[in-house]
């Protein structure tokens, strides 16, 4: 928490997370180019960000693309915010919120580069991290709504998440699976007016006694970005279903 509230106490920073809100994934140079100061001044603030997670990179052939990571700021939100948002205090802390929410070095991919990055690390082993992600008796506890996973779990199956009351939340093709490490699905919302389909990839790194869980979203369809604060919830409230056991309040979980 120290290292996230250090950095979002220099503006030079926070401008730099308002640019990667308004269009996440950007390079140095161009970041460089908004800043107007030297390269090394950038890349020193942007390691400042990284320290805190509240940045993370991805490259796509010889650039380095940069993402506004929106988990540290929900698990701030989930500890410090939420318990207080009737109080006339928070809103000074929602209106942070409104502003920050977005999207380690990862490996390349054939992709482009996605349309945002979602980064924690959680205290458990990749096969509990696998099974959390993949036993429908276990998402209710950290997914939005509670909502149940239905899935066979092999490549051209169904990954579909259903609401208390059976409806269709989210669906999906899996595209790629390679327990634990790696599931790569369509992602095909079930509710709005605008439901064209997308690509989401969950990515697991074993990282000492913890599990780097990465979170990426390629081809989103304008209108849709509040995916984004919806992932950043999920990651969050996972992360503290694993380590404490105890389901975040959004999820109406038993």
């Amino acid at each position: 928490m120290d290292a996230i509230f250090k950095a979002l106490a220099d503006e030079t920073r926070r401008n730099l997370l308002d640019m990667l809100r308004e269009r996440d994934g950007q390079t140095l140079s161009e970041l460089e180019q908004q800043m107007g100061m030297t390269r090394f001044g950038v890349m020193k603030h942007l390691k400042v960000l990284e320290d805190a997670s509240l940045v993370v990179t991805r490259r796509s052939g010889r650039f380095k693309h940069h993402y506004l990571n929106a988990v540290p700021l929900q698990q701030v939100i989930d500890r410090w915010i939420e318990p207080l948002v009737q109080k006339p205090m928070a809103r000074m802390a929602l209106d942070l919120k409104a502003q920050l929410e977005g999207t380690g070095p990862m490996t390349t991919t054939n992709d482009g580069p996605p349309d945002f990055v979602l980064e924690t690390y959680i205290r458990t082993t990749p096969e509990t991290l696998w099974d959390a992600l993949t036993d429908g008796g276990k998402t209710p506890h950290f997914y939005i709504a509670g909502a149940r996973l239905k899935s066979d779990l092999k490549k051209g199956g169904r990954f579909d998440y259903l609401g208390p009351d059976g409806s269709l939340m989210l669906g999906g093709e899996i595209l790629a699976i390679d327990p634990p490490r790696r599931l790569e699905a369509t992602f095909e919302p079930g509710w709005g007016e605008d439901k064209k389909p997308s690509r989401c990839v969950y990515e697991i790194e074993k990282q000492g006694d913890a599990c780097k869980f990465t979170i990426l979203h390629y081809g989103l369809p304008a209108g849709q970005e509040g995916v984004r604060e919806g992932w950043a919830r999920i990651a969050s409230s996972l992360k503290t279903w694993i380590e404490t056991g105890q389901p975040a309040a959004f999820t109406n979980a038993a």
